[in-house]
């Protein structure tokens, strides 16, 4: 069965299913395109973020070691997005040092002579020098750090 144009219905069809087919490519290219520039668009500016960054313990006082203490923090961060994802990249194999030397840790009053505390308000400037520069830590969650030492036997 012809048309009046000459051309079967069948053809037709095939015709514009293709040429809808190469239309639905072309569209999803530059929407992927449109998606990766508005990404890094966004990148490029200050946003706010939080990210869960490991915590190492070091000058650990004499005749004791490190019983219980927390791995991870969550620091609150100020930046571009760009050094944001550079940090969350990186996280994850540089920890942020709490040296136990330089900080003033207190005892918890209980019974227990080996329990200690430590308010992270106070480790925030030095976090900032620990992290990127392009990086501004705003605060560290949870706001005191409870660790206990246990004792090590004499050499």
């Amino acid at each position: 069965m012809e048309k009046t144009d000459g051309i079967r219905p069948e053809k037709h069809i095939k015709k514009m299913s293709g040429t809808l087919r190469s239309d639905i490519m072309i569209f999803s290219v530059f929407f992927f395109l449109s998606f990766i520039f508005w990404y890094l668009n966004s990148l490029g500016k200050a946003i706010q973020s939080d990210i869960k960054y490991p915590v190492k313990f070091i000058n650990v006082p004499k005749d004791r070691e490190l019983a219980l203490a927390p791995t991870r923090l969550n620091l609150f961060l100020q930046g571009t997005g760009f050094s944001m994802l550079r940090l969350k990249i990186s996280g994850n194999s540089d920890p942020a040092i709490i040296d136990l030397s330089k900080v003033p840790y207190k005892s918890v009053r209980n019974n227990k002579s080996t329990d200690f505390y430590l308010i992270t308000s106070g480790l925030v400037q030095n976090f900032n020098v620990q992290l990127k520069p392009e990086c501004r830590i705003t605060s560290v969650k949870p706001d005191t750090l409870f660790f206990s030492f246990k004792e090590t036997a004499g050499e």
